[in-house]
């Protein structure tokens, strides 16, 4: 009983230490979202290629890292399972924000409702055409969206090896979802400026909770988090022969 009480004191533990505010940050993304999906198709298949795309080559190197301890860890335990995979995702989506030059304040839970022109845009690249958008964008910017739609379809079936294709798709992808819903340029900035504001709203709400937590750098975190939990496990087993 006493050691399953350490056991999950240190779960415990761990989960705050990833949940530590490191910067004010808000996006849109969600555990529903294109970048997540592949975040589970690189655990399932254990190739980080299926996420590399998200990312800029700068940082291939921190989301590789953070995927390979991910995968030592998320077998030890359900609980390990658990925190590991969160903690990629989590990781793999501020990286992904921070290339664009976009804040961060976490993955969306599934079932988050997204804008309905986003939506419909997913829905027809997974169609092959733009029936879905019909009478939602328009009409002077349809032609530059059908242009924006051709491209994603072109670069759409690339291996998921080829790293630097997977780039080239994810750009247009981003660039034609934008485009569908109006947040091209101008939207964009607003875009930017209403992530600002969440951000601001989500850390003001957070404050007395984390106003005498320490700042704790993310791959600092993660590492520290992840050995913990091995080293807590291990003993655990240890202890239990």
């Amino acid at each position: 009983m006493k050691k399953s009480k350490i056991i999950s004191s240190l779960l415990v533990a761990l989960t705050l230490i990833v949940s530590l505010p490191t910067m004010a940050s808000a996006h849109c993304d969600t555990m529903d979202g294109p970048t997540i999906t592949d975040a589970k198709k690189a655990i399932e298949n254990n190739n980080a290629n299926y996420v590399l795309k998200w990312v800029t080559p700068e940082n291939e190197k921190e989301v590789s890292t953070i995927f390979d301890l991910t995968m030592k860890v998320k077998d030890l335990s359900p609980e390990a399972k658990k925190l590991s995979e969160n903690y990629f995702f989590e990781n793999l989506v501020r990286i992904h924000r921070e290339g664009e030059g976009a804040p961060f304040t976490g993955v969306k839970p599934s079932g988050t409702v997204i804008d309905p022109k986003e939506a419909a845009a997913d829905k027809s690249i997974e169609a092959g055409n733009l029936s879905p958008l019909e009478n939602l964008v328009e009409n002077d910017k349809i032609p530059e969206l059908k242009e924006r739609f051709e491209k994603v379809m072109s670069l759409k079936d690339y291996d998921v090896n080829d790293v630097k294709a997977g780039r080239e798709y994810v750009e247009a992808y981003v660039g034609f979802i934008h485009f569908a819903a109006e947040e091209e340029e101008e939207g964009a900035h607003h875009e930017s400026e209403s992530h600002v504001v969440e951000a601001e709203n989500s850390v003001e709400k957070n404050h007395d909770k984390a106003e005498d937590l320490p700042v704790i750098p993310w791959s600092l975190a993660g590492i520290f988090s992840l050995s913990t939990l091995i080293l807590g496990i291990a003993y655990h087993k240890k202890a239990s022969k």
